[in-house]
């Protein structure tokens, strides 16, 4: 059983959903720095991708740091290093240029978009 839910949909890359759902559960703390996450067999297996996808999420959980990995132990959740408040807001530039395109595009005001923005928060634990 893999230490975090996620439910694939249809239409969208498998390995972005897989990613974000790696993402969303270190934030939420279903994973913990230094616990042990799912081999790329593992998680082909459970997730019914195939390996090479598996492989390629792990690969790119390591290189955005999100997961170390060793020989002897495997990959495991990596401890976070957080830079300033301001390092660390700057990490979310495309996501958050990403969120702007896809609201205009969908006709939403600002307002709209931080009421959503702050329900979504709060629904993850956030203040």
């Amino acid at each position: 059983m893999l230490p975090f839910s996620i439910e694939l949909k249809p239409g969208l890359p498998v390995a972005e959903q897989i990613l974000f759902a790696v993402k969303k559960a270190v934030v939420v703390g279903q994973l913990r720095p230094g616990g042990k996450f799912p081999s790329v067999r593992v998680l082909s297996q459970e997730l019914k991708v195939n390996p090479n996808t598996a492989h390629k999420v792990v690969a790119a959980l390591v290189a955005e740091g999100v997961l170390v990995t060793t020989p002897a132990v495997g990959s495991i959740v990596a401890e976070r290093e957080l830079g300033g408040r301001k390092e660390r807001a700057e990490l979310l530039g495309a996501e958050l240029e990403r969120l702007v395109v896809e609201a205009k595009k969908l006709g939403l005001e600002l307002d709209d978009v931080q009421a959503a923005l702050a329900a979504h928060w709060k629904k993850l634990g956030g203040r």
